[in-house]
């Protein structure tokens, strides 16, 4: 399905348009008519699948048709880190591109007083959208520079990072200050418990989609090693012996062991720099920084960014502990192999993590090749696949994006430009950016 066959209008397609936009992702195609439909929604879907595109249309489009306030926010949309927010509000930058009327500003966390200055005053001017994470929003809120109770759009991104990086109360407290007649977005990669109440607290009857996790990248080269928890540095230590490696993350679930990580690679003298959540915001920035461009060879993080950073040059991402499920690995191991490029994961396998590992070799529909340790390091545990758990998730909903659904208002997006869609018609098909 085509972005000409929705009722976007005619500024937002001028955009796509420009940007070489034309078929809509899965989650576009299923969101953006439930979201022009004033419905609440749900979506579950990872990182690249085009989502921020599946909300920021409609509701631009919808703005900039017209019907309300001009001096109010009427839309907010909650990021769980500063990185996150700046790539949404450049993607609003270039889906906004025609909309002279729309005003937008990015408000987020770790900056110098300058910087919060700059968003106040911002505030005050005008926006009709915010970007926004959760603590500095509230900061702005609390000394008055903010007023939501004319709001129409509160969207909330990657909303199961943000319960995970302890935002829920901060998410609660700025919902309670919203106008009971708002039109409600959340999207999540995953859908645990937490991610449920959530929605039921926020959300009233909402359009629930689902897309599926996609598999990995074929050009990814999997493989693992099976070894009691003691061996798991020795393992590091061999890898970075065997060959000079840079542009590579090794991701672990625990804070102390990214920092014990880091310590052997600098005792190894590898270039490396650790990224958790003991680290203050200006420290994350700049660890990320000197990572993006080359000044750090490998990173060494918690999952605080296996999802929505794109940095596409990474060459290998060592799992140094078995991800929580399938959904996980497949994000971790996702930040290698991009932008056409190959790239290596390698995932340590401890004797407590052979089920979950093998429950993510079924999920894939695969078995990952096992490396033999390291001679000095001994004999790991015999790897054995586990029989079949039954999931203890609820069955996710299948989503409404098929049905047909009703004009809520008069769109000019009815009269097509002549111009555009004779150049389209001769215009050789491009592949669309995932936001």
């Amino acid at each position: 399905m085509t972005f000409e066959e929705t009722y976007l209008n005619d500024n937002i397609l001028d955009a796509l348009y420009d940007m070489h936009f034309e078929e809509m992702t899965p989650i576009q195609e299923r969101c953006i008519p439930e979201i022009l439909d004033g419905r609440d929604l749900i979506g579950v879907a990872q990182t690249g699948t085009g989502k921020t595109a599946a909300y920021l249309l409609p509701i631009l489009s919808m703005l900039d048709d017209g019907g309300f306030p001009k001096d109010a926010v009427n839309c907010i949309v909650m990021s769980p880190t500063r990185e996150l927010a700046q790539q949404i509000d450049q993607a609003m930058q270039g889906f906004g591109y025609y909309l002279d009327g729309i005003s937008s500003v990015a408000v987020y966390g770790g900056n110098d007083g300058n910087r919060f200055d700059v968003e106040t005053k911002g505030l005050k001017m005008g926006a009709d959208v915010i970007i926004a994470t959760p603590g500095r929003l509230l900061s702005h809120i609390r000394m008055g520079h903010v007023d939501l109770s004319r709001l129409s759009f509160f969207v909330l991104d990657e909303a199961d990072r943000m319960l995970d990086m302890g935002f829920s109360d901060d998410i609660l407290q700025i919902a309670s200050r919203l106008p009971k007649d708002h039109q409600t977005i959340m999207f999540s990669a995953t859908m645990p418990n937490k991610i449920q109440q959530l929605a039921r607290t926020l959300l009233t009857d909402p359009a629930e989609i689902k897309i599926a996790v996609s598999k990995p990248a074929e050009k990814i080269q999997q493989s693992a090693y099976v070894c009691y928890e003691p061996q798991k540095l020795g393992i590091i230590r061999h890898l970075f012996k065997a060959g000079e490696l840079k542009r590579v993350i090794i991701f672990s679930g625990k804070k102390d062991k990214v920092k014990d990580i880091t310590r052997e690679l600098k005792h190894m003298h590898i270039n490396c720099a650790p990224m958790h959540s003991d680290l203050s915001q200006a420290e994350r920035d700049d660890v990320m920084y000197r990572f993006k461009t080359g000044q750090v060879d490998v990173l060494v993080a918690t999952d605080i960014v296996a999802r929505g950073i794109d940095i596409d040059d990474i060459l290998m991402v060592i799992n140094y502990d078995v991800p929580h499920d399938a959904e996980d690995y497949v994000h971790r191991i996702g930040r290698t192999a991009r932008a056409q490029r190959d790239g290596v994961a390698i995932t340590l396998v401890s004797d407590k993590d052979i089920r979950s590992f093998s429950d993510i070799e079924r999920f894939l529909e695969k078995d990952i090749q096992k490396n033999a340790l390291p001679e000095e390091l001994g004999e790991g545990p015999e790897y054995k696949m586990a029989s079949p758990r039954k999931s203890t998730r609820g069955k996710g909903g299948r989503g409404r994006g098929g049905k047909s659904f009703h004009k809520r208002r008069t769109h000019k997006s009815t009269q097509k430009q002549p111009n555009r869609n004779q150049q389209q018609s001769q215009k050789k098909h491009s592949g669309q950016e995932k936001h």
